[in-house]
């Protein structure tokens, strides 16, 4: 049995995270400052209420698609056909469809669990360290707004119905203290293979914030539900790799399985960062496993035994995993969080006792005692940088 000692750091990686207290109360300006992008959604969508016409560019594309703006905000969202499902990195539309994410729809949705099985080949190539014991998930303290405010969820609807993912608020170099950009995994917003683009994709930081249960939520005041507000995604970008060979199960995607958003609130206000008072380093040049002593993962595990209320972390030293040969080497951890974890942010503390974000959640066994993630090469980095330019100075 491994020694507890390099674990030690955990009671430092929860501390860094405790420091993420709000720059304002939870319940006062919320909302992003963003107003544009290749792909602005600054008109708001109707949502069965009735409300504005789409924006003028996003009903271009739908029309681009053979899709009519009209029937689209009217519920045509709702029609999966292939014919019509945007696959594309270019093609990704997401305009707002004002007060569709309601707190009992927010309640309802179900993780992404198919995604959390690890497929039963698991290759070694003298890169795959032995299985990790399981670590139980600890939940997170309460409020989230003062020991986890980064932390959230991400909400959307794929064609089985209304799913839930796990997010990070990270930082945006061309937009210092000013971020929108979330980080989470590529099968939170795109199908892969098989599929598309995700509809109506949706960031909600401190999600729960008071850590209520599920009965206890159908009577929480939406303040509550949603501290900071809901944040629509208004561009995502995602790996090629994930889009071309991203699975169920992970696939050959896995380990690319990793995406950043660009969010702007559905009822406007200051930036994400500003709002929710911190956002993490991405580290795309973490040191070999062997050298890092412990590594934490967050996120609201959502299939049983938990039930997606609550955010709950786990720390553990990283060993290595591949999956087939000439595939990049994974990051793994023992861990109970099960799916609705997934895209949840993987943390080390650097030097100086900084906490940087260096993967997410993206696959698991059955069993639920480990979790896997990406290691940030290059290409993510392309893909944070891009998003970071999109939008320099907005």
């Amino acid at each position: 049995m491994r020694s507890i000692r390099p674990l030690l750091a955990v009671t430092g990686l929860a501390a860094a995270l405790t420091l993420t207290a709000t720059a304002c109360g939870p319940t006062e300006d919320r909302g992003a400052g963003a107003t544009a992008s290749a792909s602005p959604a600054d008109g708001r969508g109707s949502g069965q209420d009735g409300g504005a016409a789409l924006p003028a560019d996003l009903a271009d594309k739908l029309r681009e698609h053979g899709v009519d703006p009209d029937k689209w905000k009217d519920g045509e969202w709702k029609n999966w056909d292939k014919d019509t499902w945007l696959r594309e990195a270019k093609d990704f539309v997401n305009p707002v469809i004002e007060g569709l994410w309601k707190p009992e729809r927010m309640r309802s949705a179900e993780s992404p669990q198919k995604t959390m099985a690890a497929g039963a080949g698991v290759g070694d190539q003298g890169a795959t360290d032995p299985e990790p014991r399981p670590v139980r998930a600890e939940a997170e303290k309460k409020p989230y707004h003062e020991n986890a405010a980064p932390v959230g969820k991400v909400f959307f609807d794929a064609p089985e119905g209304s799913m839930v993912c796990s997010a990070t608020v990270v930082k945006d170099p061309a937009n210092p203290g000013k971020s929108n950009l979330v980080w989470t995994a590529g099968h939170c917003v795109h199908a892969g293979s098989a599929g598309g683009w995700y509809r109506n994709i949706a960031f909600v930081p401190a999600y729960n914030d008071l850590g209520k249960t599920p009965a206890a939520l159908e009577k929480a005041q939406p303040q509550e539900v949603a501290p900071y507000g809901v944040y629509w995604a208004d561009w995502v970008a995602t790996s090629g790799e994930w889009i071309d060979q991203g699975g169920p199960t992970g696939g050959g995607g896995a380990p690319y399985d990793y995406a950043v958003m660009h969010v702007k609130p559905e009822n406007g206000g200051k930036s994400l960062e500003e709002t929710v008072g911190v956002a993490l380093d991405v580290d795309f040049a973490a040191p070999e496993a062997a050298s890092v002593p412990a590594m934490g993962a967050w996120g609201y595990p959502a299939a049983p035994p938990y039930d997606g209320a609550l955010m709950h972390k786990c720390v553990d030293r990283p060993g290595r995993l591949t999956l087939t040969p000439g595939t990049p080497t994974m990051w793994r951890i023992g861990c109970t969080m099960t799916g609705g974890s997934s895209g949840g942010g993987w943390f080390i503390t650097k030097p100086g006792g900084k906490l940087a974000l260096v993967s997410n959640t993206s696959i698991g066994p059955v069993t639920a005692g480990w979790l896997a993630g990406p290691r940030l090469d290059r290409g993510a980095e392309r893909i944070y940088t891009m998003m970071s330019e999109k939008f320099a100075g907005q």
